[in-house]
């Protein structure tokens, strides 16, 4: 049950284009490209543009990132983010948070810092190949609930989101800064690895679905978004203890405003994809 919620971006803070940015593979040599259309009628966001992956030999990415730099967001009173998005093409997305944006290179080129990511699909048939687990609390348990508008409503609890540094996970990362957060971004990339999906068509209840996704996207992309917020929610009482096909692995948690490591419930079957996974996602350069 939300008790507090703030609007970052859309609800009661409406969207402008000048908030957003576009940063995609052409800063590399690729040919990606991705817009945000503002639609003040609707009170939406329109990610979307064309994903190539084929000039950078696999490891294409579009996105849309927050534009300014000189921004602080505390969000440390608050459990996680929530999506209210308006309808989705099926495709795998990404929500990347950061604490820390470095000074440009020498070159003038953004430094590759740390991201925070949390991936997830609306709409669509398809739920990818094969059983995996969702990252963090929440993941695969956490129901994607659409309200009567049609709107699907995804949950990403600061406990979801994964460490990266260019695509790779970094287990040893320092922990996420929820007073200083200083970036929001949308992406759309070619590999994937465990997601949770929402709403794989229009009859669906939406409830989420564990799936791992080891294939490739690619070509056009729209996901329309109603707003970004940050919720706060009250506590279920008690946890579920693992099963005997499940271990534990590190997570993270809340403390004093700052995410810190903790432990999540995996499925056997995600820690024998643990090595192809760092190999997959290495391909992908996320600034």
């Amino acid at each position: 049950m939300i008790t507090s919620q703030l609007f970052l971006f859309g609800g009661t803070s409406a969207w402008t284009a000048a908030d957003w940015t576009a940063s995609d593979d052409r800063v590399r040599g690729g040919s990606s490209q991705s817009y945000l259309t503002v639609k003040p009628a609707s009170s939406t966001a329109r990610f979307h543009g064309t994903l190539d992956i084929t000039t950078l030999g696999g490891a294409g990415f579009a996105s849309q990132r927050t534009a300014t730099s000189s921004r602080e967001w505390d969000l440390s009173g608050y459990d996680g983010i929530m999506l209210d998005v308006e309808s989705g093409d099926g495709k795998m997305y990404t929500f990347i948070v950061k604490d820390e944006i470095l000074p440009p290179s020498e070159g003038g080129r953004e430094q590759a810092g740390i991201s925070w990511e949390y991936e997830f699909r609306v709409g669509g048939k398809g739920v990818g190949q094969g059983d995996g687990a969702g990252r963090g609390e929440g993941g695969c348990e956490e129901k994607g609930k659409r309200e009567g508008t049609g709107v699907t409503k995804v949950w990403i609890p600061w406990t979801g989101l994964k460490a990266t540094y260019r695509g790779r996970e970094k287990k040893d990362s320092p922990p996420l800064d929820l007073k200083n957060l200083r970036r929001f971004s949308l992406m759309m990339r070619r590999y994937g690895y465990a997601v949770t999906v929402y709403g794989q068509d229009k009859d669906s209840t939406a409830d989420s679905v564990c799936a791992s996704f080891f294939g490739t996207q690619e070509g056009h992309f729209s996901l329309v978004v109603k707003s970004i917020s940050a919720v706060k929610k009250t506590k279920e009482k008690g946890t579920q203890a693992p099963t005997s096909k499940e271990t534990i692995q590190d997570s993270y948690s809340v403390d004093g405003g700052r995410a810190t490591s903790t432990s999540q419930r995996v499925s056997g079957d995600d820690q024998q994809n643990t090595g192809f996974l760092n190999w997959v996602s290495g391909m992908c350069i996320v600034s």
